[in-house]
């Protein structure tokens, strides 16, 4: 059991204006000095109950090409769902610490799945001013329910009507992307493992941070999931870089965040892009967020779509199964 979590860190430093010297970022992480100011990123917003589906697919390839990212409205997963879903995460990190360690980590394992706060190596020890919960949602064959909280009665009940809705939302997200690089509509789907696909919930946790010009919630990174659809609270922190800046992103109620992840990437050979990302803290707030990665079974291999090689475009990455993929990446080893 990790002896300190951020959640208590925070409450030590609140009187403070100072954190531990593991978090503070290198200055050239430093969100102080490297994000963007005067402008919020208008990240494209594409609004999915457009009648015209061919213009949904334009967007959709367009941004995920030129951003890697894009928020999708009225996208039919109901408010009172997604508000339902943030309840009960927010209960979760309300829970007395004993509590939260019932469903932690289990120490030495490869597993990802559990209460925790490290993630992955850390460049230079420095750590992420985050704690989080991760558990797969979906499908049911490959649920642990060992790693779901006990003591939140409508807890299990909550996620699993949110996973169900979203499911509808990812299969759409996978057409358009198919049909976007001018595949049949269930190719990008099939390629990440079809109905076999996995689906990880992490709810993360960033505490008020005493210096938030010098702390950052999660590195800089890409997902290595095939795609991400996150759900925010009200409080902004996310960031996205593009043409050598760090952009906030606009806080839109409602709206679900995807972002492309290595394996669409992959899939794609190249032509959408995994979008680089980071987290800001908030002095005086707390922020959350729901994202579920969307990945592959970890057997599933994943190449280049055959279609999109040809000898003017050779495959631009190795076909790898995904397990030795997510290895490499969580122990930054090179692909």
């Amino acid at each position: 059991m990790e002896l300190e979590r951020v959640q208590q860190i925070a409450s030590l430093s609140k009187c403070m204006d100072t954190i531990p010297t593991d978090y503070i970022r290198s200055e050239n992480e430093q969100p102080a000095v490297t994000t963007f100011h005067g402008a919020v990123l208008e990240v494209p917003v594409i609004d999915l109950s457009d009648p015209d589906e061919g213009k949904i697919v334009g967007l959709i390839s367009e941004a995920s090409r030129e951003w890697g990212i894009f928020q999708v409205v009225s996208h039919g997963i109901p408010d009172e769902v997604v508000r339902k879903l943030q309840q009960v995460g927010k209960e979760f990190f309300e829970l007395p610490l004993q509590e939260k360690e019932l469903v932690a980590k289990i120490p030495g394992s490869q597993n990802i799945e559990g209460y925790g706060t490290r993630l992955q190596k850390e460049v230079e020890g420095k750590k992420g001013w985050v704690d989080h919960l991760f558990h797969i949602i979906w499908p049911p064959s490959a649920i642990n329910y060992r790693f779901w909280p006990k003591n939140l009665p409508s807890y299990r009940e909550t996620s699993e009507d949110y996973a169900k809705r979203l499911r509808g939302v990812a299969d759409k997200m996978f057409e358009y992307l198919s049909k976007g690089l001018g595949l049949e509509p269930s190719e990008m789907k099939d390629g990440m493992g079809g109905e076999d696909l996995i689906y990880m919930m992490k709810i993360n946790y960033y505490p008020p941070c005493p210096r938030p010009d010098l702390a950052l919630g999660v590195v800089a990174h890409t997902d290595m999931s095939g795609l991400t659809i996150l759900v925010p609270n009200e409080v902004p922190g996310l960031q996205v870089f593009k043409d050598d800046y760090w952009y906030d992103v606009k806080y839109i109620p409602n709206a679900l965040i995807v972002h492309i992840g290595d394996q669409i990437q992959i899939l794609s050979n190249g032509k959408y892009k995994s979008v680089f990302h980071r987290t800001t803290v908030n002095k005086e707030m707390t922020r959350m967020s729901w994202p579920v990665f969307l990945e592959p079974p970890p057997e599933q291999e994943i190449g280049p779509i055959p279609k999109l090689v040809n000898e003017e475009n050779p495959p631009k990455f190795k076909t790898k199964k995904f397990k030795d993929y997510a290895y490499c990446k969580l122990n930054k080893l090179p692909q």
